[in-house]
């Protein structure tokens, strides 16, 4: 077994070991508000990293409100993730953070919870703009411009290669805003390149999904120069192709979040590049937007419309 599969069923166990335990039991603040995170899959370590920056924060602020985290098993699972919403609301907590599966999908249920008088803050993935506008809704969005963020990726990957170039983009899940937005921002580095972009599938942001459309892309495009995927894991998965292909430093790879999966990765340069949007920090931020506005009385429509995050590219020569 060679150290890329090591690596790979390492993190695979690890994804595995993670579904018993998708719900974690609250920390209460007696009689403070109650806020509830809703994140995607806690299989992948940008989400585990998210919920514990929001736990840290809790305990910081243990007088100041109570919190509830909790996850779907797969990115993929909405109806589990609008399940969970609902929940929440029978629970009655005061205000919602959620990293929806899906940018639509979750915007009825989200307003079901309005209605019921709990404030939702957006956070990572935005939710359609047009489907809030439809439900009269203003749901604060907390989180970075994904497209500048890949766009940084883009443009690292795209020094390393010529014009005329090969390269493929595995997107996240396709109906998910920032899946959208970075395959975007792949694309502006691309065209400004002129290298050329061979195809766009989904690898619904898991590390399986990544590795089977890279071995797809591969077989395909024999001169294939790079793969840019639209987070971590996905690149995790396009590595271990690369690798088994035997085309390492050959086809080189960009990623999204900046785990710590990857940092031996950046190290051997299996992953030239990848973007940190401090995943720890998200939730924290937009807790802050939903304590603030609790503070303040304010209603949902009084809230603001978004909130900008910082992403930043990260390669093995940063600090």
């Amino acid at each position: 077994m060679t150290i890329s599969r090591r690596q790979f069923a390492f993190t695979m166990l690890a994804s595995l070991g993670l579904m018993s335990s998708i719900w974690t039991n609250p920390v209460f603040a007696e009689d403070a508000p109650k806020v509830a995170l809703i994140m995607k899959s806690l299989a992948n370590e940008f989400f585990q990293s998210m919920e514990e920056g929001a736990k840290a924060h809790q305990k910081e602020n243990a007088a100041q409100y109570s919190l509830v985290t909790n996850g779907i098993k797969d990115e993929t699972d909405t109806a589990a993730q609008i399940k969970i919403l609902e929940q929440m609301v029978a629970q009655k907590v005061n205000a919602i953070m959620i990293a929806p599966a899906d940018s639509k999908a979750l915007v009825p249920a989200i307003k079901a919870a309005v209605d019921k008088g709990v404030l939702v803050v957006n956070i990572d993935n935005q939710l359609d703009q047009d489907a809030l506008k439809d439900k009269g809704l203003v749901v604060p969005f907390v989180g970075p411009d994904n497209r500048a963020g890949a766009k940084l990726v883009g443009d690292y990957v795209a020094k390393q290669l010529k014009e005329g170039d090969k390269v493929a983009i595995i997107e996240g899940v396709s109906t998910t805003f920032n899946a959208q937005q970075r395959t975007a921002g792949y694309k502006d580095a691309m065209e400004a390149a002129k290298i050329t972009v061979v195809g766009v599938q989904s690898g619904n942001w898991e590390i399986d999904g990544g590795n089977k459309v890279t071995s797809a892309f591969l077989r395909e495009n024999p001169d294939l120069k790079a793969v840019l995927a639209g987070n971590d894991s996905m690149a995790i998965g396009a590595v271990a192709a690369i690798k088994a292909a035997g085309k390492v430093g050959t086809v080189l790879v960009g990623g999204y979040d900046n785990i710590s999966a990857v940092k031996p990765l950046l190290t051997d340069g299996s992953l030239l590049a990848t973007a940190d949007q401090f995943g720890s920090k998200q939730a924290v931020f937009g807790i802050e937007v939903a304590l603030k506005a609790i503070a303040d009385k304010q209603s949902q429509n009084d809230m603001q419309a978004q909130v900008k995050t910082d992403v930043v590219l990260v390669t093995k020569d940063s600090k």
